[in-house]
C-alpha cells in the first residue's frame, strides 16, 4: 500500500493480497508480548533466589512493565497515526527484542526493572499497531471480524502458554531464559513484518501536544499503580491518593480532548453505545481471565502440588477454549445475530467462573479444567467486542479505538490482579484457623511442610471459589449492560457509520 492509497476509506481500498500472512505476523507478535505478562509469574521464584531483591524491588520487577506500557499506549499510538504504523511495529519488535537481550547483562534487580521498563516500551508499541494494521489489512467489515476473531484467539492462548513457556524454560535453564526467549521471535517477526505488512497512517492523525502526552501517561501510571497499591495493601493514604491524582489527570486530559479539534485520543468515540459495548467487554472479560490465570496457577501448584510445567499444562482448557471459540464467533454472529454471540461469550465465561464455587471440595481438577475450557469458549466475545471497536471507527480514528481497546485490557489486568487477588487474600486469611504463623497467613506457600498445611490448602481452595463466584457475577452484570447498548439487529458486516 501506497503512501497515497493508506488516506482512502474502507470502502475504496481492496483487500491487501498478502492480508492474512500480514495476520500471521501480527498475531505471532502479540503472543510473545502477551506471553510476557505471564511468563514472569513462573520465572519470579528463581529470579529473587539468585538476585534477592528486597520486597520494593520485587514489586517494581512485576510491576514496572505494566506501568510503562499503560502509560505510553495513548501517545506512540498517536505517534504511530503520524509516523507509521508499521513503522511503529517494526520499532517496538527491535526495542522488545534488545530489551530481552539486555537481560544478559542485568546483575542487579535495579538492572531487572530497566529491562522490564524497557519491555513495556517496545509492547507499548506493538500492541495497538497490531489492532491498526489489521484494521488496514481488512477493509471488509466481515473479514475484519474473522481476523479480530484470530487476534482474540492469539491473545487467550498467550496468557495461557506464558506459565507453560515459563515451566518448560526453567526445567532446563536459569531464568534469563523467560526473557531471552523473545529474541529469536522479534528477529523473525521483523524480517517478516517488513516483507508483508504494508505501511498505514491516519489521513487526520490527531495533535501531538505536550501537556497531553504529560497528563495522559502521568494519569494512567498513577491509576494503574494506585488500583495495585490498594489492591496489595488495602485503601491506604498513599494507594488512595495515588488513585485520586491519577483520576484527575485523566479528566483534565479528556476534557482537553473535547475541546480540540484533532486531539490526542478521539474521546467522542465513548459516546456510541456499540463502541462502549466492545471496551466494556475487553474490560470485564480481561479482569477476570487474569485473575483466573493468577490464582488457579497458584492453587495447581500449592494446593495440587504440581510443578510450574505440569501447572502450566494444567492451564491449557482456556488456551484450547480461546482458540476454538474465537474464530468461529463472527460466523455464528452472523446466523444468530452480533448481540447475541457477544453476550452469549460473556455469559459463557460466566458459567465457567461459576463452576468452581459449585465444585466439591476437595476441588476435582476434571471439574476445574471443565470451568477453564468455558471461560477459554467464553473469549470469542473478546474477538467480537474488538470488531465493535475497531469497526465503529472511522478510518483515521483506527489508531485511538486500537489504544482504547488495549488500555481497557491493561487496566481490566491490573483490576483482576489486585481486586481479585485482594479477595482471595481476605478469604484465605478469613479460612485460617487462629494461631498460624505469620508466614502462613501472608502466603498459601508459607505453609508447605508445615503442621496446618492441610488447613492453609483448604482456605486457599475457598478463596479460588470466591473468586470464581464474583468473577462470574461481573461478568453477569457486563452482559446486562451489553445486551442493554447493543441492537438487536447490529450486523458485523454493517459497522462502520
Amino acid at each position: 500500500m501506497t503512501a497515497s492509497t493508506s488516506h482512502l476509506t474502507p470502502a475504496d481500498v481492496a483487500p491487501h493480497p498478502r492480508r492474512w500472512a500480514g495476520l500471521a505476523v501480527l498475531a505471532a507478535s502479540l503472543l510473545v508480548v502477551v506471553m510476557d505478562m505471564t511468563i514472569l509469574n513462573v520465572a519470579l521464584p528463581d529470579l529473587v533466589a539468585d538476585l534477592r531483591p528486597g520486597a520494593v524491588a520485587q514489586l517494581w520487577i512485576v510491576d514496572a512493565y505494566a506501568l510503562v506500557l499503560a502509560g505510553l499506549i495513548v501517545p506512540l499510538t498517536a505517534v504511530a497515526d503520524r509516523w507509521g504504523r508499521r513503522r511503529m511495529l517494526l520499532a517496538g519488535f527491535a526495542v522488545f527484542g534488545v530489551g530481552s537481550l539486555l537481560v544478559l547483562v542485568a546483575a542487579t534487580p535495579g538492572a531487572v526493572i530497566g529491562v522490564r521498563a524497557l519491555l513495556g516500551v517496545g509492547g507499548a508499541m506493538v500492541m495497538p499497531a497490531t489492532l491498526s494494521l489489521i484494521r488496514t489489512l481488512f477493509p471488509d467489515p466481515r473479514e475484519r471480524a474473522l481476523a479480530l476473531g484470530v487476534w482474540a484467539a492469539t491473545a487467550s492462548v498467550g496468557a495461557a502458554a506464558g506459565p507453560v513457556v515459563g515451566g518448560a524454560l526453567l526445567e532446563v535453564f536459569s531464568w534469563h531464559a523467560a526473557f531471552l526467549v523473545n529474541v529469536p521471535l522479534m528477529v523473525v517477526a521483523f524480517v517478516a513484518g517488513r516483507l508483508l505488512l504494508p505501511e498505514s497512517r491516519s489521513e487526520r492523525p490527531g495533535r501531538l501536544d505536550l501537556a497531553g502526552v504529560l497528563l495522559s501517561f502521568g494519569g494512567m501510571v498513577a491509576l494503574v499503580h494506585g488500583i495495585k497499591d490498594v489492591g496489595k495493601h488495602g485503601p491506604g493514604l498513599v494507594g488512595v491518593a495515588t488513585l485520586v491524582v491519577g483520576a484527575f489527570l485523566l479528566v483534565i486530559f479528556v476534557r482537553r480532548c473535547l475541546t480540540q479539534d484533532d486531539p490526542m485520543l478521539a474521546v467522542r468515540l465513548f459516546a456510541d453505545r456499540v463502541f462502549r459495548a466492545g471496551v466494556l467487554t475487553a474490560l470485564a472479560s480481561s479482569a477476570v481471565m487474569i485473575a483466573l490465570l493468577l490464582v488457579g496457577s497458584q492453587w495447581l501448584q500449592v494446593v495440587q502440588g504440581w510443578t510450574p510445567l505440569v501447572a502450566g499444562v494444567a492451564l491449557v482448557p482456556l488456551a484450547v477454549g480461546g482458540l476454538v471459540g474465537s474464530p468461529f464467533a463472527p460466523a455464528v454472529a452472523a446466523r444468530v445475530g452480533t448481540r447475541t454471540v457477544l453476550v452469549g461469550g460473556l455469559l459463557l465465561t460466566a458459567t465457567g467462573l461459576a463452576v468452581l464455587p459449585l465444585l466439591p471440595r476437595p476441588l476435582p481438577y476434571a471439574g476445574v479444567a471443565a470451568g477453564f475450557l468455558l471461560v477459554g469458549l467464553g473469549t470469542a466475545a473478546l474477538g467480537v467486542g474488538s470488531a465493535l471497536i475497531m469497526g465503529r471507527a472511522p478510518a483515521h480514528q483506527a489508531g485511538s479505538a486500537a489504544a482504547v481497546e488495549e488500555s481497557s485490557y491493561e487496566l481490566g489486568a491490573v483490576l483482576g490482579v489486585s481486586l481479585f487477588g485482594s479477595l482471595a487474600g481476605l478469604v484465605y486469611r478469613a479460612g485460617l484457623p487462629d494461631g498460624v504463623p505469620g508466614a502462613v497467613r501472608e502466603s498459601v506457600a508459607g505453609s508447605l511442610g508445615s503442621p496446618v498445611a492441610g488447613a492453609a490448602s483448604a482456605a486457599f481452595t475457598d478463596a479460588f471459589a470466591a473468586v470464581g463466584l464474583t468473577g462470574a457475577l461481573v461478568v453477569l452484570a457486563a452482559a446486562a449492560v451489553v445486551w442493554r447498548w447493543l441492537p438487536a439487529d447490529l450486523d458485523l458486516a454493517d459497522l462502520e457509520h
